[in-house]
């Protein structure tokens, strides 16, 4: 990736991919992303939805490309980031964003086929979708930022969430093995690991008042975390600002690991 001369946060010219970008989180990343500049490509299974975004992002005035495609499949994965390349050119940053939490099932009933039904979109999907970002990225010679968003899942016990936690511990050591390899290339990955947010995968429980009584009182900030929220951090992360820092985990979790 090419330094901006003046000012390192303005993505103009700069090329980034959001996988599940059309909500939440993603959509919070890509919104960022496009007020800085950068061209957008957001990934996701639904079309309409993703419509929806692409017009919401493109009030900002820059190119912004849907893509429908299942991470999980790993041809339509490299057809897509190809697709993208072809689009704009190259590909300066990626953010593998896209991820379910699965049903809450004691783990003495979570069979096989439910326990993969969740890894292969939230360790597998990250997988393919930084791989693919990266050939492309290598290819242009450009270098460029990965970044898997991972979770506090990965980091204290989860009930009845097996799955979702092994997959998110296994994104941030990933991104560190990532990291280590894609230096030669100038590709730099990092891994954000949101708290608490109010998301549509988190509603119900958020919307719980015994749920919010217990753990919003140990969010030091006092509140849930919003798509506004990873923004910056996603610019930051795809910038030039970013350029010496990889295989680091950036927590958004407004205190609440630290209380």
């Amino acid at each position: 990736m090419t330094r901006t001369e003046g000012n390192p946060f303005d993505l103009t010219g700069h090329v980034a991919v959001v996988t599940g970008g059309g909500s939440g989180i993603g959509l919070g990343m890509a919104e960022g992303l496009a007020r800085a500049g950068a061209s957008v490509a957001i990934i996701g299974r639904t079309a309409q939805r993703l419509e929806d975004a692409a017009n919401m992002l493109r009030a900002h005035g820059n190119p912004v490309l849907p893509v429908v495609c299942d991470v999980t499949d790993e041809q339509a994965v490299t057809e897509s980031m190809a697709r993208i390349r072809g689009e704009f050119g190259w590909l300066d940053s990626c953010f593998a964003n896209a991820g379910v939490r699965g049903r809450f099932t004691p783990v003495l009933d979570t069979s096989l086929a439910e326990f993969r039904s969740v890894t292969s979109v939230d360790l597998d999907g990250v997988f393919l979708t930084l791989r693919e970002a990266a050939r492309q990225m290598v290819a242009a010679g450009r270098g460029g930022s990965l970044v898997g968003v991972s979770s506090l899942g990965a980091l204290q016990g989860m009930p009845r969430q097996p799955a979702y936690a092994a997959s998110k511990a296994g994104v941030t050591s990933m991104m560190d093995s990532l990291a280590v390899e894609l230096a030669r290339h100038g590709i730099r990955a990092n891994t954000i690991q949101p708290g608490w947010f109010d998301t549509e995968m988190t509603a119900e429980g958020l919307a719980d008042a015994r749920f919010s009584a217990r753990v919003l009182p140990r969010v030091p900030v006092r509140r849930w975390g919003a798509a506004e929220d990873v923004a910056g951090v996603a610019v930051y992360l795809a910038s030039t600002a970013s350029a010496y820092h990889t295989g680091d985990v950036l927590r958004l979790d407004g205190g609440y690991l630290k209380f």
